[in-house]
């Protein structure tokens, strides 16, 4: 029999994760994140560049979890990196790039808090930030695209660092 939202018992739980969105704009894709930041038990969002697009579309896709969700919005997504950083926050962008890892090989320093960076839906995380990093991961790909959707790579990562973090 397949269970309802009524009747799944999942066990609640929250992360020490903070999900950086830098220029993420699409509505769509931030009500998604909203829904996978929810799912997957994370501290908080904090959306970076321009102001987070409430709406129809973002309220319809986030099926209301911006009201549970511990968000908030800032400009400049090098000062909250920076912060971050200061507070011990591990930094891991999930970009690929020259030096980054591939997701399946990623081994987190689970004493520390995690920042997951997030980019731009069209030139993912910026240059800079990449450099602000600590870690940069990727998802292999196997087909003839190199990239796929900012919140279907988000959600691949998330179920890898919360697995590695459950096992604790």
């Amino acid at each position: 029999m397949q269970l309802t939202h009524y009747t799944s018992k999942f066990n609640q739980r929250t992360f020490p994760i903070t999900l950086v969105c830098e220029n993420v704009t699409n509505a769509a894709n931030i009500g998604s994140l909203f829904r996978t930041a929810d799912a997957f038990g994370l501290e908080q969002v904090i959306f970076c560049g321009s102001p987070i697009p409430f709406g129809r579309k973002m309220a319809k896709t986030s099926r209301a979890t911006e009201k549970y969700v511990n968000f908030k919005w800032q400009e400049n997504s090098s000062e909250v990196i920076h912060t971050l950083k200061a507070s011990g926050f591990q930094i891991i962008a999930l970009e690929i790039s020259a030096s980054s890892t591939p997701l399946s090989n990623m081994t987190l320093d689970t004493q520390k808090p995690i920042a997951l960076l997030i980019g731009d839906e069209n030139f993912g995380v910026s240059e800079a930030c990449l450099k602000l990093s600590d870690h940069s991961i990727h998802i292999d790909m196997f087909g003839h695209n190199s990239s796929m959707n900012v919140v279907q790579a988000t959600s691949i990562a998330l179920y890898e660092i919360t697995k590695q973090l459950v096992q604790l």
